[in-house]
């Protein structure tokens, strides 16, 4: 019999995290600005997420938008996330760092790991940014990562089905691996049958308009004009057949740590 399918759903409010948790999320990865792919979220926003939700939290460390490599401040401030998280009742983290030559930072990347025990920790897509897979594979489990989050190197995860599927090989176990990247309801089942994967991890967001009936539209607050009348969301129904879609002749699991 196959392991158990988990599904696990980003969000970046507690709306979003409640959403996913209604929908049958196996487990949330939090964040905030996921304009810029996501950066760690507020002590405030883990704190209500955690007391609201009965999924597992996975928290993204991340100090900034742009590449994965980090000064010596950021990754001091990393550490100190790494440590709020534990404090605040997170079942893991999510990083990813690299070093200017596209290799992973192995030194760094274990030092994360050590100070979030007994924490899982993920590997984000900081992988698919990196210069040689295989090498990054083998430092990554190295490092006494738990998990790594990939799309095969591709921007979609269609594109790199033969990439993940070589990963979970040579993982041999050693590892999980962990499907994203345009997953959706349409290819979900197709990505598990052709890769062998058995965690998917998902956006399932939709653009809703703000509530705000005045708005001034002379004025943008961001880089994206209008953004401030838009917002990012996820919604429960969305999340409901994404794991029906996951379910097609697979197992499912109810929670995972």
């Amino acid at each position: 019999m196959s392991d158990p399918v988990v599904l696990e759903v980003c969000a970046d409010s507690v709306d979003s995290a409640l959403a996913a948790n209604r929908g049958g999320a196996h487990r949330i990865e939090l964040c905030s600005n996921l304009l810029e792919g996501g950066v760690t979220p507020s002590v405030g926003l883990i704190s209500t997420v955690r007391r609201k939700i009965s999924v597992a939290l996975y928290v993204m460390i991340r100090p900034r938008g742009g590449d994965f490599c980090y000064t010596a401040n950021e990754f001091e401030t990393m550490e100190q996330d790494v440590v709020t998280a534990k404090q605040l009742g997170a079942d893991g983290i999510v990083f990813g760092i690299l070093k200017e030559d596209g290799n992973v930072d192995t030194r760094r990347t274990r030092q994360l790991v050590e100070i979030a025990r007994p924490l899982k920790s993920t590997f984000h897509r900081a992988f698919d940014m990196s210069r040689d897979p295989g090498k990054s594979l083998q430092d990554i489990v190295s490092a006494g990562v738990d998990r790594l989050l990939t799309s095969g190197g591709e921007q979609k995860v269609e594109d790199g089905m033969p990439a993940i599927v070589r990963l979970v090989r040579a993982a041999k176990q050693r590892i999980r691996i962990m499907a994203g990247g345009g997953i959706t309801e349409s290819n979900v089942h197709r990505v598990i049958a052709e890769t062998g994967v058995r965690e998917i991890h998902a956006s399932v967001r939709v653009h809703v308009p703000s509530p705000m009936h005045h708005r001034n539209d002379k004025i943008s607050m961001g880089v994206i004009k209008g953004r401030e009348y838009d917002r990012i969301v996820v919604l429960q129904d969305k999340v409901q057949r994404l794991l029906e879609a996951t379910m097609d002749g697979v197992h499912y699991g109810m929670k995972a740590r």
